[in-house]
């Protein structure tokens, strides 16, 4: 039987291959305090790469997997003075649900991609990630990711240090980049900016490998 593959693009922790890779096959991540169950289909992604999306991030909430603190969403409307960068993972349709669904705790997910493809985003449960967000397409397949539908419409908080380390090792590990743009990148997002200063920051990212 022919699998339908789409792009699924992270923005947080997902950054990470490895943190990633927990929620494909299941185990626990560095530094999270939950065990991802996995996917049904466990197979690796086929594809990987980087890329760029033109809405803002931010760190919002208190989430159980880590430390009770901020967390990241990006906004719901595009645009263009904002560059936040995400890894995109090539996988089945069959396991983005299954992601989309370990991300909101295990709650069931019925949604039509086709709709959001339609319609730019659609809400299928009111929750952190309740949202599918359509990108764009590459390769033929469509790029998505989730968010919350409060678009920006809450209050920001801090994330914690096990978290912030897990977005800096995939920013360092899966895109590259070097300590300097890592600070100036991080230091100005909502949920940061009021919460580490640029020396508290800087450590953090010389620590991370």
């Amino acid at each position: 039987m022919s699998k339908n593959y789409v792009w699924y693009a992270s923005y947080g922790s997902n950054l990470s291959r490895e943190r990633f890779l927990c929620y494909i096959k299941g185990g626990r991540p560095i530094g999270s305090e939950q065990e991802e169950v996995g996917c049904r289909d466990q197979s690796l992604p086929i594809d990987q790469a980087t890329y760029i999306m033109r809405y803002p991030l931010y760190f919002a909430k208190e989430s159980g997997r880590w430390q009770r603190q901020g967390v990241a969403f990006i906004g719901l409307k595009e645009d263009k003075k904002f560059k936040t960068y995400s890894s995109k993972y090539l996988i089945t349709e069959e396991q983005f649900m299954d992601v989309v669904k370990q991300e909101n705790n295990g709650a069931e997910v019925d949604i039509d991609l086709d709709e959001v493809m339609e319609k730019g985003y659609k809400t299928f449960r009111d929750s952190w990630y309740g949202t599918i967000v359509y990108l764009g397409e590459e390769g033929g397949h469509p790029i998505f990711t989730f968010t919350a539908d409060w678009d920006l419409d809450v209050p920001f908080n801090k994330p914690s240090k096990e978290y912030l380390s897990m977005i800096i090792h995939g920013l360092k590990t899966t895109l590259s980049l070097e300590d300097r743009d890592i600070l100036e990148y991080l230091i100005t997002k909502p949920g940061i900016a009021d919460n580490y200063n640029r020396a508290e920051l800087q450590e953090i990212i010389k620590q991370v490998q």
